[in-house]
C-alpha cells in the first residue's frame, strides 16, 4: 500500500515538475464597451509571460481539451505584433485558445473576443447576418487594448494583424475593406441553402435572402490593421469585387485540408473568384483535415456527447487526419506570414 502511495507520489512530482516549466502564455479579460452595442462584449488578452502566477484551465468542457495559461501574470518587457482574432459562428473567445498558446510562444499578443450574437449560447440568425457589426466588434476591442495602460506599452501599432476563422475569416475581411454582395449572396442561398450549412442556419432563423440587412454589406475598414488572416473564410462567393481596390494590405487565406473541404470556404471553387480578385493575395492549403479541424481537440467522448445532443459533428475528423498536426501546420503558416521568429 505504502509502496503504491509513493509511486503516485512520485508521478505527482514528476508531473508537476515537468508542468511547472511548461511555457504557458499569460491570461487576462478585457471589457470591450463597443458604442455599436447595447451592453459591453467579452474579451480576453494572452500574451508571453514576464512574472508568473496561478495556472488557470481555459476553454475546457465535456467536448473540448482546454489550455493552460498563467491567469493575470506580469507581461514579458518588449515589444510585440498584436492579433485581434475572430472566431466563427457560434464559436468563443476560447475556439482558438490552442493557436493563441503557439503564438505567444513566438512572441505575439493576442486578443479575442465574444461576439455578440454569434457566439456560444448566443447564436442568431438574424443577428448573425450583421457582418459589419462583427468587424466593429474588433475595431472596439483595439481601441480598448490600445488604451489599457496595462498592456499598451507592449504592443507594436506597426505590426496589428486581423485574423479570423469562418465568419470570422469573413470578419477580418471587412477590416481590411472587403464589403460583400447583396444580389450575389441572396442568388447563392436560395440556389445551395441546403448544401450551405450558413444559409441553412440563416433561412431557418427567418433572414430575407431577398432583403438583406445594410449591415450585411457595411463598410467596416479599419486603417490600423496592416495585415490579414482569413482561415476557411464564408461568405467569398459573395465577395463585392469593387471593394477589392480598397484592400491595400498584405492578405493570406488559408484553407483547412486539400480534400473534405467545406462547401462555402473552398477558394479553388469555381464560383469563388477572391483569390483572382485580390491582389496580391497569398494562398496556402493543410495537408489534412477539413472545416471543423480548426477548433480544438476533442476528448475521447466528445463525438457521442454531441451525436446525444444532435449537434454538428465538429470532433469526426476526415479518416487519416491528425488535428494537432493540422493546428502546427496552420500555425507555421501564420507564424511566416506575421513574421514571428
Amino acid at each position: 500500500m505504502m509502496k503504491r502511495l509513493l509511486l503516485g507520489a512520485l508521478c505527482t512530482l514528476i508531473f508537476s515538475s515537468a508542468f511547472a516549466d511548461e511555457e504557458l502564455p499569460g491570461f487576462d479579460e478585457i471589457t470591450v464597451n463597443a458604442l455599436h452595442r447595447t451592453r459591453p462584449v467579452a474579451g480576453s488578452v494572452w500574451y508571453p509571460v514576464g512574472t508568473k502566477t496561478y495556472k488557470g484551465l481555459l476553454g475546457d468542457s465535456s467536448v473540448f481539451i482546454g489550455n493552460y495559461a498563467y491567469v493575470g501574470a506580469g507581461v514579458k518587457e518588449g515589444k510585440f505584433p498584436l492579433v485581434l482574432f475572430s472566431h466563427g459562428s457560434g464559436g468563443n473567445m476560447f475556439s482558438a485558445s490552442w493557436l493563441f498558446s503557439a503564438l505567444t510562444k513566438k512572441g505575439a499578443m493576442v486578443v479575442a473576443i465574444n461576439h455578440p450574437g454569434s457566439t456560444s449560447g448566443d447564436s442568431s440568425p438574424r443577428r448573425s447576418i450583421l457582418l459589419d457589426e462583427r468587424a466593429k466588434d474588433l475595431s472596439a476591442a483595439l481601441d480598448t487594448i490600445l488604451g489599457d495602460p496595462n498592456f499598451n506599452r507592449y504592443i507594436d501599432q506597426s505590426r496589428i494583424i486581423a485574423a479570423g476563422f469562418s465568419m470570422g475569416g469573413a470578419s477580418v475581411l471587412n477590416l481590411a475593406g472587403a464589403r460583400w454582395d447583396r444580389e450575389i449572396f441572396s442568388q447563392y442561398c436560395k440556389t445551395f441553402k441546403n448544401a450551405d450549412p450558413g444559409c441553412t442556419f440563416f433561412s431557418k432563423g427567418g433572414v430575407d435572402f431577398d432583403h438583406l440587412p445594410d449591415g450585411f454589406v457595411g463598410n467596416a475598414k479599419d486603417k490600423r490593421i496592416t495585415k490579414v488572416i482569413s482561415i476557411d473564410p464564408g461568405y467569398t462567393v459573395a465577395f463585392d469585387k469593387a471593394s477589392a481596390k480598397d484592400i491595400q494590405v498584405p492578405v493570406q487565406f488559408i484553407n483547412i485540408g486539400r480534400k473534405n473541404r467545406a462547401f462555402a470556404a473552398d477558394l479553388e471553387a469555381e464560383a469563388n473568384k477572391v483569390l483572382s480578385l485580390i491582389p496580391g493575395a497569398s494562398y496556402v492549403v493543410t495537408d489534412q483535415g477539413d472545416h471543423f479541424a480548426f477548433l480544438p481537440p476533442c476528448k475521447p467522448e466528445g463525438a457521442a456527447l454531441l451525436e446525444l445532443d444532435n449537434d454538428d459533428p465538429v470532433c469526426t475528423d476526415p479518416e487519416g487526419t491528425d488535428r494537432v498536426e493540422v493546428h502546427e501546420q496552420i500555425q507555421k503558416y501564420m507564424e511566416e506570414f506575421i513574421g514571428l521568429d
